[in-house]
């Protein structure tokens, strides 16, 4: 069994989440302006519909699990695998469902946290690009929102409504995480088993500050209507040993 060592603590593969809190909000951007963002990874990003690729803003709340409790806000593209071949030129639902059996997966392009252990621990071990910022999440209310800060500027503020009921899978459901850091592409087998899942069409209202973050979203069309969002009341997850490209 792999083990990393992270701030004097052992950590062993694979890295679990026992209890956490989802919430999403997933948009269609233009394909090229996604492509430019991605570009230093070497990775492609998936065309959902011809032009067209998916940005999903999430935030977490970390309540149990190997890395201790935290909340964490991620920017993530959805990409072709590198093997995959070219994209397909059909319906949403129709390129959805060739990208599931092909394997795509979500490259996390930002990913701030507000804790240093895991901070360590996902650039270490994953390659995620882990950095430290402000992250307000209410989710007492009726609304999920939240707000993120770095280094005393506004990145968003991020409100999401739930939606309707649907039915979670009966078993963890796998899927790839990339990350890319230090020169390096890697592939992250990811597995979550989701319980209380809610999605809706629509359902989120974003507001943009001045960080640089805020201005590379708004380059892709941010704010606009959601495509859909997402909240898991919640998920387990597991996290592999991550294999460099």
């Amino acid at each position: 069994m792999a083990r990393h060592l992270i701030q004097g603590r052992d950590v062993s593969m694979p890295v679990r989440v026992r209890d956490a809190t989802v919430c999403s909000a997933s948009y269609l951007v233009r394909a090229d302006a996604a492509r430019a963002v991605l570009a230093y990874s070497g990775l492609d990003a998936a065309e959902v519909l011809p032009g067209r690729a998916l940005c999903t803003l999430a935030f977490v709340d970390y309540a149990d699990g190997d890395l201790d409790a935290y909340h964490e806000f991620g920017v993530a593209f959805m990409i072709r695998p590198p093997e995959a071949g070219p994209p397909p030129r059909r319906g949403l639902r129709a390129n959805l469902a060739e990208l599931r059996r092909s394997g795509a997966g979500f490259f996390v392009h930002w990913l701030p946290v507000d804790q240093g252990f895991t901070l360590e621990a996902g650039r270490s071990i994953w390659g995620f690009p882990k950095e430290l910022a402000d992250i307000d999440l209410r989710l007492a209310s009726p609304y999920k929102r939240c707000i993120v800060r770095k280094d005393g500027r506004l990145v968003l503020d991020l409100l999401v409504r739930p939606g309707f009921r649907v039915p979670a899978p009966g078993a963890a459901t796998p899927a790839d995480a990339y990350s890319h850091l230090d020169g390096v592409t890697r592939r992250i087998p990811w597995s979550v088993f989701p319980r209380g899942v809610r999605a809706r069409p629509g359902g989120a209202l974003v507001r943009l500050g001045n960080h640089p973050v805020a201005r590379e979203l708004s380059e892709l069309g941010l704010p606009k209507r959601a495509l859909m969002t997402l909240t898991v009341d919640h998920t387990a997850m597991a996290f592999g040993e991550a294999k460099a490209l």
